[in-house]
């Protein structure tokens, strides 16, 4: 079913929509909870709230992307789950990802101003759409959907070594372009 047509049902607040959208969405939605909490149980509680979530929320929002909305909500609840459940003790593949990230990305605490994390969110999506489609694949895959090296090595048929390699170069590339745009790492 179309993504229009799932957002409808939503509107009409036909329990067809949640139906629809776990038809549709629910594997990618697994997925990415699965990958930050390391739980397949975590996972489908995740998912589940997720439908809650996107039913609570349309009406009156109406995404322009449904996939890329459900995608951020099971994403946040993910890491929400995992923060409460002590990551530090199950430190799943996503606190790998976020360590990978932390020495290019600017750290923030709650007082920063959101001009300030709209710019480096601004500065990140330009930088990573001047990258070659495979590493912004790549990117995104590692440290929005946190896929392992392994699952990055099945999906693109690179050795995980060389995908090691090609991220590590393009957080390289980040952190200079972050530097040249005043962006303080």
């Amino acid at each position: 079913m179309e993504d229009e047509r799932i957002i409808e049902l939503f509107f009409d607040r036909s329990e067809e929509a949640i139906r629809e959208l776990n038809e549709k969405y629910g594997d990618l939605c697994i997925r990415i909870a699965e990958n930050i909490l390391n739980s397949k149980q975590d996972a489908e509680e995740c998912v589940n709230d997720t439908g809650l979530a996107v039913w609570n929320r349309i009406p009156p929002e109406r995404p322009v992307s449904l996939q890329a909305y459900v995608s951020r909500i099971v994403r946040n609840l993910a890491l929400k789950k995992s923060e409460r459940e002590n990551a530090h003790k199950r430190r799943g593949n996503h606190g790998v990802c976020i360590e990978e990230l932390s020495e290019v990305l600017p750290c923030r605490d709650e007082t920063e101003d959101r001009v300030d994390a709209k710019l480096v969110k601004d500065t990140v999506n330009d930088f990573l759409s001047g990258l070659k489609s495979d590493d912004r694949v790549l990117f995104l895959r590692r440290y929005w959907y946190s896929d392992s090296y392994e699952q990055l090595s099945r999906r693109s048929g690179m050795k995980e070594g060389a995908i090691r390699t090609r991220l590590s170069r393009i957080r390289k590339q980040l952190k200079e372009y972050l530097r040249e745009k005043g962006v303080s790492v």
